[in-house]
C-alpha cells in the first residue's frame, strides 16, 4: 500500500492555523496540481488560488472531512475551472497518432515489436511500488496534453464520463479514443522503463 499523503495522515478534522497551511499542505497540493496541469507555473498559481479560496471560505469548513481533503476538493474545482477556460485553446485532433499507429500493422493487428508483454506481477502490486509511481509520473508527463488530461481526470480521479466530456469539450466516443490511446502509450512507456517485465 502506498504511504499516506500528508493531506490526511492522522489529521484531526479541525481548522489548522492559516500560517501553517503552506508548510503542511503546499508540497502535496503542488504535486497533485502538477500531475494534472503539467506546467509548474500554472500548478503553483492553482495552489495559490486554492489556499486563498480556503482562507476566504474557512468559515465553511465544517470538520466533516479532514482539512487536507477539503483543500484537495477546492484544488480539484480550481483545476476543472482551469480546463474549462482553456478548452477552446486546444483543438482535438483524433486523426493521426503516429506513436499508436506504429504499434499496429496495416490490418490493425499488433506488430511483433509492439505486442504488450504479460506482466509477472499483478498491476495492483506493481502500482504500489515507489519505482513504478515515479515511472508512471514520467510516462504521464510524456503524453500529449489531451491524453494526459483525459486519463488523469477519468482514470486517476475517477471523475464521471459525462463530467470529463463536459470539462474537456469531448463526446463520449472521443473520450474513449483518448483513453485508449493514453493507455497504449502508458503501457509502452512503462515497459520501456522496465516496469512489469
Amino acid at each position: 500500500m502506498a504511504p499516506e499523503s500528508p493531506l490526511n495522515q492522522g489529521e484531526q478534522n479541525t481548522l489548522p492555523a492559516a500560517d501553517t497551511w503552506v508548510a503542511t499542505y503546499g508540497d502535496t497540493l503542488l504535486a497533485y496540481a502538477r500531475l494534472r496541469v503539467r506546467d509548474q507555473a500554472t500548478a503553483e498559481e492553482l495552489v495559490q488560488e486554492t489556499l486563498l479560496a480556503a482562507l476566504q471560505g474557512a468559515r465553511y469548513f465544517s470538520g466533516q472531512a479532514n482539512f487536507g481533503t477539503w483543500l484537495t476538493g477546492i484544488l480539484k474545482h480550481k483545476i476543472v475551472d482551469h480546463f474549462r477556460r482553456r478548452q477552446p485553446e486546444t483543438p482535438l485532433d483524433l486523426e493521426n497518432d503516429f506513436v499508436v499507429d506504429a504499434m499496429f500493422n496495416k490490418v490493425e493487428h499488433w506488430k511483433a515489436s509492439s505486442t504488450p508483454r504479460p506482466w509477472r506481477q499483478s498491476p495492483d502490486a506493481v502500482a504500489e511500488q515507489v519505482e513504478t509511481q515515479r515511472a508512471l509520473q514520467r510516462c504521464l508527463e510524456s503524453l500529449p496534453e489531451r491524453y494526459r488530461q483525459a486519463f488523469v481526470m477519468r482514470v486517476m480521479d475517477e471523475s464521471d464520463t459525462n463530467e470529463v466530456c463536459k470539462i474537456l469539450g469531448l463526446t463520449p466516443n472521443h473520450l474513449y479514443v483518448l483513453l485508449h490511446r493514453a493507455r497504449l502509450r502508458l503501457r509502452a512507456c512503462l515497459e520501456d522503463q522496465g516496469i512489469g517485465a
